[in-house]
C-alpha cells in the first residue's frame, strides 16, 4: 500500500468515468452535490433507495442517470446497484461519492488521476491523512476504533474506514461484490480488497461535517449494528 499526496494529475477519458451516488431522502442536498460533481464528470448515476421526498426526480432534473429501488435496501445495496449500472454502461473507472455534501469533488478528481497514473486497483480516501471539519469527538473515537478493528481483521494498513469516497478500476469493481446491504458494506469492501490482494492507495482528503450531514449520519447505535452484521457474517462463513 502506498500513501499518496494529493496533487494535480492526469485524468483518463471522461466518458469512461462513472460516479455512483447512493441516496435516500436527499432531495435537500442532491441538486447542489450533483452541480459540483457534473462540473468534472460527465456520467453520474444516483441510486434512489426508495426515497419519499422526490430525491430521484431532483437528481434526474439535475442531469444524473437515476436507478430506483422499489423498497429501501440500504447504502450497500444502492452502491452495488449503481456499480452494476456503471459497468453495464462501459465504465473503466468508478467513483463512489456520498450525496450529503461531505466530500470535495476536487479530491475525487485527484483520486481518479492517481488511479490512472499508478495503475492500481483501488484508491481510498483518508480523512485522517487529510482534514476533517466539524467532526465530533465521539465520531473520531468510533472511527479510530474502526480503523483498529479493520487492521486486525483484514491485515490492511489503512488509516480510515467507512469513508464513502473511493475509486475503483473496472476490474476491481467487477471483482468486489457488496453483499452487506447496509452500513457494514464499508468494512466488507476493505475485507475484499485484502482477500483479493488488490493493490490499493490511500489519498489525503477533506471531510466536511455540516449540521445536515451529521443529522443524516451514522449513530452510535448504528455503529454497534455494523459490528453485529460483520460478526454474524463471519460466523456464517465459518
Amino acid at each position: 500500500m502506498v500513501k499518496a499526496r494529493k496533487q494535480a494529475v492526469g485524468m483518463p477519458d471522461r466518458s469512461e468515468i462513472w460516479v455512483v451516488i447512493p441516496a435516500f431522502n436527499e432531495a435537500r442536498m442532491i441538486r447542489a452535490t450533483l452541480r459540483d460533481v457534473l462540473i468534472h464528470f460527465n456520467n453520474v448515476v444516483v441510486v434512489d433507495d426508495c426515497s419519499t421526498d422526490g430525491t430521484g426526480r431532483v437528481a434526474q432534473q439535475s442531469g444524473a442517470h437515476v436507478c430506483r429501488h422499489p423498497t429501501n435496501l440500504g447504502q450497500g445495496a444502492a452502491l452495488q446497484t449503481g456499480i452494476d449500472y456503471a459497468l453495464e454502461k462501459g465504465a473503466r473507472v468508478i467513483v463512489t461519492f456520498d450525496a450529503d455534501g461531505q466530500h470535495e469533488v476536487a479530491d475525487s478528481v485527484a483520486m481518479v488521476g492517481l488511479l490512472d497514473r499508478e495503475r492500481c486497483d483501488v484508491v481510498l480516501a483518508s480523512r485522517f491523512l487529510g482534514a476533517t471539519l466539524g467532526m465530533s469527538a465521539a465520531k473520531t473515537l468510533f472511527l479510530k476504533l474502526a480503523v483498529w478493528y479493520t487492521r486486525i481483521t483484514t491485515g490492511l494498513a489503512v488509516t480510515d474506514t467507512h469513508n464513502g469516497l473511493r475509486v475503483f478500476s473496472r476490474s476491481a469493481a467487477e471483482t468486489v461484490r457488496i453483499r452487506q446491504n447496509r452500513m457494514a458494506h464499508a468494512s466488507e469492501i476493505l475485507e475484499a480488497i485484502g482477500t483479493l490482494n488488490l493493490r490499493y492507495l490511500e489519498m489525503p482528503t477533506t471531510m466536511v461535517y455540516t449540521d445536515y450531514s451529521k443529522a443524516k449520519g451514522q449513530s452510535m447505535t448504528g455503529a454497534v449494528d455494523i459490528l453485529v452484521d460483520l460478526y454474524v457474517t463471519r460466523l456464517y462463513r465459518w
